[in-house]
């Protein structure tokens, strides 16, 4: 390293003396140059190609941003990016002569060696990546001296020693990740109540001591994830955490904290996750109760207060008394239990009856005004019984919802046609005799032996009932065919919306895009908490995002997978609905599914909530930039196609690229929206992270969605 430096000063020695360029160079692109010295050339490539000393400007050179300053000449330097060039080589001090330089991103190469202090004399400096490199060394305390600093990202090095208290002083600063160094100590405390615009902190991955700052819960701009995973802190996590923004998650994993999770503020919005292999952690929302971990007594730390060392000792009085009440309160609940089956079967033998066992379609007042008691509570099952026996023999329909009152013959006549065919089957629109439109989806004609387990995941499907999620309304089973009867939402899906049916985009305003996201949001936070099975989705994109006349979006085909390997056969061939409904080839192009998430790509992972949390975010970047990450293979990409969409928006945000380059043209007209479009970047942005633990929950995300605009 000795040598470079050397050979660097040298370099700009010989430049100054003797070159014949030096009077033409402007000073910038000499201070440039010792970043082109400072690199070994057999790792350049192509970096440094077009970065000739015989320029009158640097501002043409590969990674080199340049601007028009009042009171000067000459354009001047203020951004380099030269970001995963494989770079071998140290940073040199003398790009601290760049004054006007604002972002500098180097981020994974192999430069190695210390940060030069001299770099802060670059006072502009507000976008610091350096993540991904081989730096060792201390954090240079003097890098709060940057006065604009906003975004600092030296995770994935090799840096060392403490955090300094000195960083109090950056007070402009966004984002601090520092993940996967070898930090040591303790995290200061008293320093982070001043840094009242903090919205990332990433101190994961190093060799972190001692307790938790309780000015922690000071942050009060922070949003996404407050990561400390993977270190050694200790003690209580303490309840100051609560008074965090509650879309902020949590990720303390891998930690030795202890005592009892605190349930105040948002510690109320965090997952188990959060917590994992902390020994000694217990409480909600871990399956740890802290009943078997009393508190230590001051003399004996073995026993808890109040305890005795009499093994012997028997049940107090207040005990036994307790403990008669409760055996007189369990024989009066089996009474009442008695009474009430007593009269659940006198009222069925006077022929009310909700356990859908009768012919499908009844519709007489008294099973009207039975079931209506059953179902009058929301999210509440059509049928909370066994499924019926059917499908024994000729096929019957089943009621899930008995408002519904048709027979086979009556959909089997009526009219219809093929609105897709997809793995999940093959979909018809069918109109009814009293002109009501229903989707009909075949789903195949094997699993005769299987109805019971078929017709346990059908109702469990129809239990679910959101204004976002499309409704299940009757199935029906034979052996040779399986057919789902839903709703029939008017307007297509959200694909078709985006890119238009013949290739003709529909234009979509900002505040109905929000209201699809807002919409689907909600539904997906439903299936995830509230629904009886709280169900993984597996496959949200456009295409499952149906719209109504008015661009309220439900969610479909959540669950279909499970059913399909049930039925075990190719749902596009023949059978019933095959013969009897007219088949029409769908005209959708099958397409690369971009918007899985990493992990849903290996093969043999099972679903995961967080794999739905992924694809939304992938939805809601599109509808937000207006490209899709979708790539026909029997087509060559356009304009509007983005192989990587979310590698492409963060380098976007990384390199700090103006907002008009990446969000969708239609929306730069609506001025009033920009505030609302950066947020939900930010949402779309934690949606979308790698590592499915730091993903939020879809409840977090659709309270975030739910602020936008409000």
């Amino acid at each position: 390293m000795k040598d470079s430096i050397i050979y660097s000063l040298f370099f700009f020695f010989f430049f100054f003396c003797f070159g014949d360029f030096a009077d033409s160079l402007t000073p910038d692109g000499l201070s440039l140059l010792s970043l082109k010295s400072a690199v070994d050339q057999s790792t350049a490539g192509s970096a440094f190609s077009d970065w000739a000393d015989s320029d009158a400007s640097p501002c043409r050179w590969t990674g080199i941003s340049c601007m028009n300053i009042t009171g000067f000449p000459d354009p001047r330097v203020v951004g380099i990016a030269l970001s995963g060039k494989n770079l071998r080589g140290y940073i040199p001090s003398e790009l601290g002569n760049l004054v006007y330089l604002r972002r500098l991103n180097l981020h994974s190469n192999n430069f190695y060696g210390a940060i030069p202090t001299q770099l802060f004399n670059a006072t502009s400096l507000h976008s610091l990546f350096l993540y991904g490199n081989n730096l060792s060394g201390q954090l240079p305390p003097s890098i709060c001296n940057l006065p604009r600093l906003q975004n600092l990202d030296l995770s994935n090095n090799s840096l060392s020693g403490s955090l300094d208290k000195g960083l109090n002083n950056c007070k402009q600063l966004q984002r601090l990740i520092l993940a996967g160094n070898h930090f040591t100590g303790e995290i200061p405390a008293g320093i982070w109540s001043g840094m009242e615009n903090l919205l990332q902190l990433d101190l994961s991955d190093n060799v972190f001591t001692g307790s938790v700052p309780e000015d922690f819960g000071d942050l009060k701009s922070l949003s996404g994830t407050l990561n400390l995973s993977f270190n050694h802190l200790s003690g209580g996590i303490p309840k100051s955490l609560g008074d965090l923004p509650v879309t902020v998650s949590f990720d303390l994993r891998n930690n030795n904290f202890s005592g009892e999770i605190p349930q105040t503020g948002s510690f109320s919005n965090q997952g188990p996750t959060a917590f994992l292999n902390n020994p000694l952690l217990c409480g909600f929302p871990l399956q740890k109760s802290c009943k078997n971990q009393a508190p230590s007594s001051p003399g004996n730390p073995n026993s808890s207060p109040g305890s005795d060392n009499n093994p012997k000792k028997g049940l107090s009085p207040g005990l036994i008394i307790l403990i008669s009440v409760a055996d007189a309160a369990a024989v009066a609940f089996i009474g009442l239990v008695v009474v009430y089956i007593y009269w659940k079967k006198k009222d069925n033998a006077n022929g009310c009856s909700c356990t859908g066992k009768t012919k499908f379609g009844a519709n007489t007042e008294k099973s009207r005004l039975c079931c209506s008691c059953i179902n009058g509570g929301f999210g509440n099952s059509d049928s909370e019984l066994d499924p019926p026996e059917r499908g024994r023999g000729e096929g019957e329909l089943v009621a899930i919802d008995k408002g519904f009152t048709f027979e086979l013959d009556e959909l089997l006549r009526a009219s219809a046609y093929v609105l897709g065919k997809s793995g999940l089957g093959i979909v018809y629109k069918v109109v009814l005799g009293n002109g009501i439109p229903v989707a009909v989806r075949r789903l195949g004609e094997g699993g005769d032996q299987r109805y019971k387990e078929f017709a346990a995941e059908v109702q469990a499907i129809g239990r679910v009932k959101h204004p976002n999620v499309v409704r299940l309304r009757a199935y029906y089973w034979a052996p040779d065919e399986k057919l789902l009867i839903s709703d029939f939402i008017s307007h297509g899906n959200l694909a078709s919306a985006i890119r238009g049916r013949n290739g003709q985009p529909i234009s979509l305003s900002w505040s109905t895009r929000l209201k699809i996201l807002k919409g689907t949001a909600r539904g997906l936070a439903y299936l995830h908490e509230c629904s009886p099975r709280k169900f993984v989705h597996g496959d949200i994109k456009p295409s499952n995002i149906l719209l109504d006349n008015e661009s309220q979006p439900y969610i479909s085909d959540f669950g279909l997978n499970r059913l399909i390997t049930i039925t075990g056969n190719n749902p596009s061939s023949g059978g019933l609905m095959g013969s009897a409904l007219p088949y029409m080839k769908s005209s959708q192009t099958e397409r690369a599914n971009n918007y899985r998430a990493p992990e849903a790509r290996v093969q043999g992972n099972k679903p995961t909530q967080k794999w739905d949390v992924y694809s939304f975010g992938v939805v809601l970047l599109e509808l937000l930039t207006g490209k899709s990450p979708e790539l026909s293979p029997t087509s060559t990409s356009t304009s509007l196609e983005i192989p990587d969409l979310v590698r492409w928006v963060r380098k976007g945000f990384e390199d700090e690229n103006p907002l008009s380059d990446m969000v969708d043209p239609v929306l730069l007209q609506e001025v009033h929206a920009k505030k609302e479009v950066l947020a939900a970047f930010h949402v779309a942005l934690a949606c979308t992270e790698p590592d499915p633990e730091v993903r939020p929950r879809m409840k977090t995300v659709s309270e975030n969605l739910e602020r936008v605009g409000s």
